[in-house]
C-alpha cells in the first residue's frame, strides 16, 4: 500500500467542515498540496487560516465546476464530502418534493464533481465519495437518505470498471458528531447521540478523523477500487 501523499495534488470538494475538513487536514499532514472547495464564505476562510488553500465553488454549477477544474490543473486524488439533510422523515409524510430538494442537494451535485474531475486526474490517481450508512442501514424515517445515497453507492462499482485508469471507491460514515447534526437544538442531539451510542456496538458514536481515517486508506491503497467501506462503528 502507497502511504505517502507527501506533493501528492488533492482536492477535496465540501472540505471547509465536517468529514471534508478533517481528511483535508490529514492529507495536509502528511504534506500534501491539498485544495478544498465549498459555498460558505466564512467557513472557507477559517480553512485558509489553518493553511488550506480554499476556493468558493458551487457543485450544483457545471460550468462553475467545469472552470475550477481547468484552471487548478491535474490532479491526483479527489475527496467528495458534499452534504445534504433533506428527505428525513417516515415515507407517508414525506414531501416528494423536499426528497427531490435532497437529491439536487447531494446527489447531482457529486454527479457533477465527478464527471467535471475526470479528464484532470493523474492516472493511478483517486476519487473518494463520502455517502452515509442510510443507503443500508434500513432504519426508520432513513428511506429518502436512503434512496440518494443509495443511487450514488449502486454506482461505485460500474464506474470502477468503465474508468479503468484510476480508482473509484466510497466511504460510508455512520452516525457522526459533525455539524450535519446541527439542525437539533444542542440538548436533543446530545439525547439523540445517546440513543444512538446505546444501539451501536462501539458504544458511542464516530468522530469525523476517523471517518478521514477510512478515506487515506482508500486513497493510498493502490489494489482498491468499486469498494464502499461502512465505516459506522457496527451500526450495520
Amino acid at each position: 500500500m502507497n502511504t505517502s501523499f507527501q506533493n501528492k495534488k488533492i482536492i477535496v470538494a465540501g472540505g471547509s467542515s465536517g468529514i471534508g475538513l478533517a481528511v483535508a487536514t490529514q492529507f495536509k499532514e502528511q504534506q500534501a498540496q491539498v485544495t478544498i472547495t465549498g459555498r460558505n464564505a466564512g467557513k472557507l476562510k477559517s480553512a485558509e487560516e489553518k493553511g488550506l488553500k480554499a476556493f468558493t465553488v458551487d457543485s450544483s454549477n457545471r460550468e462553475e465546476l467545469s472552470l475550477f477544474f481547468k484552471n487548478h490543473g491535474t490532479i491526483d486524488h479527489l475527496v467528495i464530502s458534499l452534504s445534504g439533510s433533506k428527505g428525513i422523515g417516515n415515507f407517508s409524510e414525506l414531501s416528494l418534493q423536499v426528497l427531490r430538494e435532497g437529491f439536487e442537494e447531494k446527489y447531482w451535485p457529486v454527479l457533477n464533481t465527478v464527471q467535471s474531475a475526470l479528464p484532470f486526474i493523474n492516472k493511478g490517481g483517486s476519487i473518494t465519495l463520502v455517502t452515509a450508512i442510510s443507503a443500508i442501514a434500513k432504519s426508520p424515517g432513513t428511506s429518502g437518505l436512503a434512496a440518494i445515497n443509495g443511487a450514488l453507492e449502486i454506482m461505485i462499482p460500474v464506474w470502477a470498471k468503465e474508468i479503468t485508469n484510476i480508482r473509484i471507491n466510497a466511504v460510508s460514515p455512520g452516525v457522526v458528531d459533525t455539524s450535519w447534526w446541527d439542525f437539533l437544538p444542542e440538548h436533543e442531539k446530545s439525547e439523540t447521540f445517546k440513543q444512538y451510542a446505546a444501539k451501536i456496538p462501539a458504544g458511542r458514536v464516530g468522530r469525523a478523523d476517523e471517518i478521514a481515517n477510512a478515506i487515506l486508506f482508500l486513497a493510498g491503497n493502490e489494489f482498491m477500487t468499486g469498494k464502499v467501506i461502512g465505516c459506522d462503528g457496527g451500526m450495520s
